[in-house]
């Protein structure tokens, strides 16, 4: 994966109409500063500026998709894509007991940001509810 994150030529993205005031948006397309932590295609995964755990990583979509809820069938393989990338970020991470991912989805469901995102949190004893 590290190779991957670092020499995987990437597919420029052009964004018009309201996306262009999304955040992660911005971000993805390097127009706001992040640590990057992973990327390639499909996905671009940065460290979280306010962290709830040792180890919180935001994994986004490169494709403007507001929610989760706003997701067609044909994001299937790019919502599997993502939690694969999940995966392999923890074990990069050396998350070996465990650790949490979080898919906020609408007001009620506390999304803050209106572009689908997996939040990776490990690094500390998860505890349940969370809220």
């Amino acid at each position: 994966m590290e190779d991957r994150a670092r020499s995987h030529e990437l597919t420029p993205v052009l964004y018009t109409g309201p996306v262009m005031s999304c955040i992660f948006c911005k971000i993805v397309a390097g127009e706001i500063p992040s640590k990057a932590i992973y990327q390639d295609d499909s996905a671009y995964a940065f460290a979280d500026i306010g962290p709830k755990a040792p180890v919180h990583v935001l994994i986004v979509p490169r494709e403007h998709i507001a929610s989760l809820s706003e997701a067609a069938e044909n994001h299937r393989d790019l919502l599997g894509h993502l939690l694969w990338t999940a995966k392999e970020i923890a074990h990069q991470q050396g998350l070996t007991k465990g650790y949490r991912v979080v898919v906020n989805s609408g007001e009620d469901g506390g999304q803050t940001v209106d572009h689908l995102h997996l939040h990776l949190m490990g690094g500390r004893p998860m505890t349940w509810p969370p809220g």
